[in-house]
């Protein structure tokens, strides 16, 4: 059976997780049409006096998304994360979503995101709130703990459940770990056998056998795909079809991979502007190179750098013709062949 999330029935049970730095709204439009099921943007502040920040406006963008637009807050007081969560959906968020999993310092260091899995009396408190704050579904992404030593993320998930949140997603890593090592599933197994509300499995699954594994071996209702997808947004439709169909779907062709590679680096610019867009491109053509099985250790590090130097959109794009669908033989350009 497929998962819904308060009214709202997911297509399917692959999940784009939220990532700061990487789930705007280009990113987010381009997941969900090569087949992810529901999106879910970058962490918003609950602060609203912060949000006139460049950054918090585009992060705060989903104009012409489809349904359900779903923000995620995070904070550590529970009457702003309240706040934050009804002036979210005035504007038209259709979910909400509390952030307790993020490990970044910046974050923890403000008593927010995985940082509050230290406090559960808080954590009950910022649940209580937000869900009677708004009339749209709640819902909370989670670690296993803080660390080796405490992991409570199913007391977590008993707090969630009795106070109304409509899902709940657990990356199978505690703070510590950041995002080293590998993730575990037994947790999310204990949650998702001892709780009504829908699971979704985050953590290492990058392949369509993997999924399917984690989802056997959880009973989560869907895996939430993270840094799996950074430059293999294919990945939500491989994946959808071997749950489906129990076969892999064909790989992109080239011809694909470049088409879907320009839609992107053209929206980037659109949405960030020429300055802005042509920065954040970078990162993306360097996840899109490290995926394409065409190239190289030594030759990756190489067309990383030579796009790294390009200062303008239609120079990114006119490299991308030139050197990505080449072979191999005339794929690396003289230096500055595309600066200008």
């Amino acid at each position: 059976m497929l998962p819904s999330i308060g009214p709202h029935p997911l297509p399917n049970q692959v999940i784009l997780a939220p990532m700061a730095g990487v789930t705007d709204r280009p990113f987010r439009q381009l997941c969900r049409r090569l087949g992810a099921g529901l999106v879910v943007g970058e962490m918003v502040t609950a602060d609203p006096s912060l949000w006139h920040t460049r950054k918090s406006r585009l992060r705060m963008d989903h104009r012409g998304e489809p349904s359900p637009r779903t923000v995620q807050i995070a904070g550590g007081d529970a009457a702003m994360l309240a706040q934050a969560a009804r002036l979210n959906a005035e504007h038209g968020a259709e979910i909400i979503d509390i952030n307790m999993g993020c490990p970044a310092k910046k974050v923890c260091n403000k008593a927010a995101g995985s940082a509050l899995l230290r406090d559960e009396a808080l954590v009950a408190d910022i649940l209580q709130a937000v869900v009677a704050a708004v009339d749209i579904p709640v819902t909370l992404k989670i670690r296993t703990g803080w660390c080796a030593q405490s992991n409570n993320a199913l007391r977590i998930a008993r707090l969630a459940e009795e106070s109304g949140i409509q899902a709940l997603a657990v990356h199978g890593r505690h703070r510590q770990q950041r995002y080293d090592g590998v993730a575990e599933y037994d947790t999310i197994a204990d949650i998702a056998s001892r709780v009504s509300l829908p699971v979704f499995a985050n953590g290492d699954i990058t392949t369509p056998e993997k999924a399917a594994d984690v989802l056997a071996y959880t009973g989560a209702a869907a895996v939430m795909i993270g840094r799996g997808a950074q430059g293999n947004p294919w990945i939500f439709r491989q994946i959808e079809h071997y749950l489906r169909y129990g076969e892999h779907l064909a790989p992109p062709t080239l011809q694909e991979r470049l088409d879907v590679l320009r839609e992107h680096l053209v929206a980037l610019h659109d949405f960030y502007g020429s300055h802005m867009g042509v920065r954040i491109a970078r990162k993306h053509l360097g996840w899109y190179l490290s995926t394409d099985q065409r190239f190289q250790a030594q030759e990756l590090s190489l067309l990383k750098r030579q796009f790294n130097t390009i200062e303008t959109p239609s120079a990114q794009l006119s490299w991308i013709q030139d050197v990505m669908a080449a072979d191999a033989a005339s794929r690396l350009l003289p230096k500055g062949s595309h600066a200008a």
